[in-house]
This record gives structure tokens, C-alpha cells and sequence, in this order.
């Protein structure tokens, strides 16, 4: 499994980047927003990547951030969801809106990307809105979440969704202050409501 490529950038395309390592290019396709992150031509990008292997070619996408990555494989794992349609998702806005819109349930969100109907937005907030509050905890373990391992001395609910939100990139004061108003027993609950506290701010 290819999951990460650092290397010079030979190619830039709107959906596509080509990376040169060790003499050899491989083609990633790529959301808007990653490429967003990828610099011009002749200079160093890392991305991490997802390697789908087929009958008839072996695909490769790229992603300027492990949340993205993570996102990708929650959103191909939702019926009627394939590799096209979550990158069309993902060049739609960054790992942290989407998933705070996936935890407030705005499925409005997602009918605006070509190939997605009003029940595939559905469906996508119906099977993922768990998720991804379990992803946000689920990166204090460490590599089971993809993430980076967070060290807590008491793992209460409060104690896990505040480290769940810095792993997503919210700093402690905006996180103490979306969890304040979140309600629930359990950390995924609190990452649920934290997330849907911010999309509606």
C-alpha cells in the first residue's frame, strides 16, 4: 500500500498532480482543496495518500492532510459514494467544515456537488454522523484513527472531546467553548454537539 508520497512536483493539473520519486512519477488525483497545498512545479510536497486497486488499473489519491484522508474513506465507505463523488465532496471545503456539517446534518451541504442527489446527502449524514465524532476520539489512540497519539492521564468523555477537537485543529480556547454548551454522556456525543455548535456559529 502506497500511503504517502514525497517527492518534486512534475505536474499540476485541476484534478490530478503527478509527484516524481527516486525517478519515478506517480499520478495522484486530488481535490481542489489539496491542490490548493500542492506548490508549483520543481518544488518538495508530501501528500498522504489511498491506494484503490481494481481489475482493470490501480488508482492512487492524494491528500495535503491525514483528516482529508481519513474523510476520503468515511465518505467511500457510504453507498453510492465512490473515489469521484467524495473528491468532487472534498473540493467543496476543508476536513473540519465538512465534518462540522456532517455533524449538524446539513444535508444541503452536499447536494450542491455534482452527482449527489438529495438522498445520497442523506445518506452520507445518516451513516457518517457517528463517525465522525468516533474518528475526532478515535485519533487519541493513535494509528487505529490515523491520527496522532494524545497521552491523557483521566479518559472522561470531556477529557477525549476536547482532545478530539485539538486533533481537528480547533485551538483550547475554541474548543473549551464549543464543548460548554455540548450535551451528552459520552465523548462522541460531546464531539457531535461541539461540531454542530461550530457549524452554526
Amino acid at each position: 500500500m502506497i500511503s504517502l508520497l514525497k517527492g518534486e512536483v512534475a505536474l499540476r493539473r485541476p484534478d490530478h498532480v503527478v509527484v516524481l520519486c527516486g525517478g519515478v512519477g506517480y499520478r495522484a488525483a486530488v481535490s481542489a482543496e489539496t491542490l490548493r497545498h500542492v506548490p508549483a512545479i520543481g518544488s518538495e510536497v508530501t501528500l498522504h495518500t489511498h491506494l484503490i486497486s481494481r481489475e482493470d488499473a490501480l488508482l492512487l489519491f492524494g491528500f495535503h492532510s491525514e483528516q482529508e484522508r481519513d474523510l476520503f474513506l468515511m465518505l467511500i465507505s457510504v453507498q453510492a459514494v465512490g473515489p469521484k463523488i467524495a473528491i468532487a465532496i472534498l473540493s467543496t471545503g476543508g476536513a473540519r467544515e465538512l465534518m462540522s456539517a456532517i455533524a449538524a446534518g446539513d444535508a444541503k451541504r452536499f447536494t450542491s456537488v455534482p452527482g449527489i442527489g438529495k438522498r445520497t446527502a442523506e445518506r452520507v449524514i445518516v451513516e457518517l454522523r457517528e463517525k465522525v465524532g468516533v474518528h475526532a476520539a478515535g485519533l487519541i489512540d493513535g494509528p487505529a484513527g490515523g491520527g496522532t497519539s494524545v497521552s491523557l492521564g483521566e479518559e472522561d468523555p470531556f477529557s477525549l472531546a476536547r482532545a478530539g477537537l485539538l486533533e481537528l485543529g480547533y485551538s483550547a480556547i475554541e474548543a473549551e467553548r464549543l464543548l460548554a454548551g455540548a450535551e451528552g454522556e459520552s465523548a462522541e456525543q460531546l464531539l457531535a454537539g461541539a461540531l454542530k455548535a461550530a457549524r452554526t456559529r
